[in-house]
């Protein structure tokens, strides 16, 4: 038993000083809660609750039984990577080349991560907008960057502030990230403000990543990338995917599109890293692009009845919500209850047997919030907000 221990430590020894530093995943926490728990409703889960339509599967199904089953271009395939462009100039109005400024990846977390490991050199800053999705800070961490937070509060309405912006940028920032529709909040950014950080991107030449993968959830006002704007194409990484929009996440299928020369140096990490997406999704992308669009537009239509009950029933049980523009989360404030969000959603699982993320888990500004998905049915949602509400009252 000893050895075992010593040699235990040994190896401890060898790991990265960086992968200690990382702080697991507030979000896995509560998911393997809700395994252990079969009559547990969960509000966790940041997916779709539709299965992926049956034309777009019927298509991954169709090219693996016709042995399209084997590497396609790192790039991706020139079809779908033509489809791309012609949806992001109809829907976003910018125009990308498919030869030359776009790369389809193994979803938008690959995108991040190759587009942060093509620019970021130890000790530069990349600016993130808190609360955020958990993996923003851990990524530019993992390759020696500096996350710089700039925080948005309830009552700004999440929306970032760009007064604080400016006075995070230093000589050493290298990018701005920015996530819109929003992961947790569900707020999105005005093309106003969108304006705002594109002059300051152009002024102290700053990369933009702009993470849209949320962009066609969207439910009041037309969806603005930043990428559309003048000037701003030439420094814009552009991440989005299949995974929200047509309900495949498990299809592990994104696209990054950017600048020429940006793209090229994407395209090597992505050729040592990833070498290409499965073929077998990006046959099935292929569908979505093409004949997905009501399906899409079914399915937002859903989200968005949805969101307004949600919204209105927090706001009934006396914890302050926003009404989301986007994405498929509700972020209510639980500050009146006296618990951090730690300790609600625990109590909260533990009692009334319903699971939601803690605030804290998007960052520090996240706390006193529980991040909620109404990606589930409306029978788990108004069960589970009736169990919310005697969990609170008990309080």
């Amino acid at each position: 038993m000893k050895k075992n221990k010593d040699d235990s430590k040994k190896i401890e020894s060898l790991v990265s000083k960086t992968a200690f530093q990382i702080p697991p995943s507030g979000i896995r926490k509560f998911f393997d809660i809700v395994y252990s728990m079969p009559d547990c409703i969960s509000l966790g889960v940041g997916e779709p609750d539709f299965t992926t339509p049956w034309r777009i599967s019927d298509s991954g199904i169709f090219a693996l039984k016709e042995g399209y089953t084997h590497y396609t271009s790192n790039k991706g395939l020139l079809e779908l990577r033509e489809l791309i462009c012609t949806y992001l100039a109809k829907k976003y109005r910018v125009a990308y080349d498919p030869e030359t400024q776009v790369i389809v990846t193994l979803g938008v977390s690959q995108g991040l991560d190759v587009a942060l490991r093509s620019i970021i050199n130890p000790g530069d800053e990349v600016i993130i907008f808190q609360p955020c999705y958990v993996s923003y800070s851990a990524n530019i961490m993992m390759l020696h960057g500096v996350p710089v937070i700039v925080p948005m509060r309830y009552e700004d309405k999440f929306k970032i502030n760009p007064d604080l912006l400016k006075k995070a940028i230093t000589p050493k920032t290298k990018a701005i990230l920015l996530n819109y529709p929003s992961n947790p909040t569900g707020s999105t950014i005005s093309s106003e403000t969108l304006k705002i950080i594109a002059a300051l991107a152009m002024k102290h030449n700053l990369i933009v990543i702009s993470d849209e993968i949320y962009s066609a959830l969207s439910y009041d006002s037309p969806h603005h990338s930043i990428s559309a704007i003048d000037g701003m194409k030439g420094r814009t990484i552009l991440l989005n995917g299949f995974s929200k929009s047509h309900a495949m996440t498990g299809w592990r299928l994104g696209y990054i599109a950017g600048p020429e020369f940006l793209i090229g140096m994407m395209l090597k990490i992505h050729q040592y890293t990833a070498l290409c997406a499965p073929s077998m999704s990006q046959y099935a992308a292929i569908e979505a692009l093409k004949k997905g669009d009501r399906e899409v537009e079914m399915m937002v239509e859903e989200y968005r009845k949805r969101r307004n009950f949600i919204t209105s029933r927090f706001n009934e049980i006396g914890l302050p919500c926003l009404k989301p523009e986007g994405a498929f989360y509700v972020f209510p404030d639980i500050s009146s209850t006296g618990l951090d969000s730690n300790e609600f959603a625990i109590q909260l699982i533990e009692n009334n047997k319903v699971a939601v993320v803690p605030g804290i888990a998007f960052g520090l500004a996240g706390e006193h919030h529980i991040r909620c998905s109404y990606a589930t049915s409306m029978q788990n949602i108004r069960e589970s907000l009736d169990r919310i509400e005697a969990f609170v009252k008990s309080l």
